[in-house]
């Protein structure tokens, strides 16, 4: 179940979830967004990243894949998204949105160095592995709170259940 903030509402989510042209059947439809939410929104609140960024990229991030394979564009697509969303379905500072679209252009390629805010971005992505049948590995998480045994455990299991919570 999606649960709005004060930085994403259920009107924007739905826009999101409507204008998805890869649909939600797949890998990167709008359960992986809620999950990616979930994760970002606790480890937001264990590091001190910026929630609003985070909330953000969670819901858009992925809205622009065009296929559930191979699209190295996808990121891209997304942050100049993110700039046509600005001022009607959210509002962020010029440095929100600049943390904004580079997590989102940058977020597949495997990068862990970076502002913290886009790091728990990326964590919050990487924590959902297992909707694609892979456990997240420390490895390749970008914050020490993700990196803890029981954080990867239990957003794994998350994954494979489907469940936002």
């Amino acid at each position: 179940m999606f649960e709005p903030s004060a930085n994403v509402s259920e009107a924007f989510f739905r826009h999101l979830v409507q204008t998805h042209a890869l649909g939600h059947r797949g890998f990167h439809g709008e359960d992986h967004w809620r999950r990616v939410l979930f994760n970002g929104r606790m480890l937001a609140a264990a590091t001190g990243a910026n929630l609003k960024v985070v909330e953000l990229f969670a819901l858009v991030h992925d809205s622009r894949r065009e296929n559930e394979d191979h699209d190295p564009e996808h990121g891209l697509r997304a942050a100049h998204h993110a700039r046509t969303l600005r001022g009607t379905w959210f509002d962020a500072s010029d440095d929100e949105m600049e943390l904004l679209t580079e997590a989102c252009r940058l977020h597949s390629d495997g990068l862990t160095a970076g502002d913290l805010t886009v790091r728990v971005c990326w964590d919050a992505d990487r924590l959902d592995l297992g909707r694609v049948g892979l456990r997240p590995s420390a490895r390749y998480l970008c914050t020490d709170h993700a990196r803890r045994p029981e954080v990867i455990a239990a957003a794994y299991r998350r994954s494979l259940l489907g469940a936002d919570a």
